[in-house]
């Protein structure tokens, strides 16, 4: 899981980056203010996350067998899929109705955090 999760870290963290910089520079004239910060809130939450899973990938290292570590990972990943996922969606396709998934993607988030503040308990 140790691998797994470094390579969706790194993976997210350039997607992340990418994203950021598209918003940035090829966005800015077409979409509205409000557009363009909710795009570039979901780049901000998913590159936080997926450093988030970097710090997974080292916790799921230092002490194997504490699954509560793992299923935080796993939270993260769904977060970032939903959150920003969805917000990149309702920006880029219009599908405002997406913003009622939002949440979901931010309770993914909190579920994660407290899993990782459990697993230090845990180990």
């Amino acid at each position: 899981m140790e691998r797994v999760f470094l390579g969706l870290g790194a993976a997210f963290a350039g997607l992340a980056v990418a994203l950021g910089a598209f918003g940035a520079h090829a966005l800015r004239a077409t979409l509205s203010e409000q557009d363009l910060a909710t795009f570039e809130t979901g780049a901000r939450y998913q590159m936080y996350h997926a450093l988030a899973l970097i710090a997974v990938a080292w916790a799921v290292g230092r002490w194997p067998g504490v699954t509560s570590i793992t299923a935080a990972g796993w939270s993260f990943v769904v977060g970032i899929l939903v959150f920003s996922g969805s917000l990149y969606v309702l920006v880029l396709a219009g599908q405002r109705w997406l913003g009622a998934v939002t949440p979901l993607g931010g309770v993914a988030f909190l579920v994660g955090w407290l899993l990782l503040l459990w697993s230090t308990f845990r180990a």
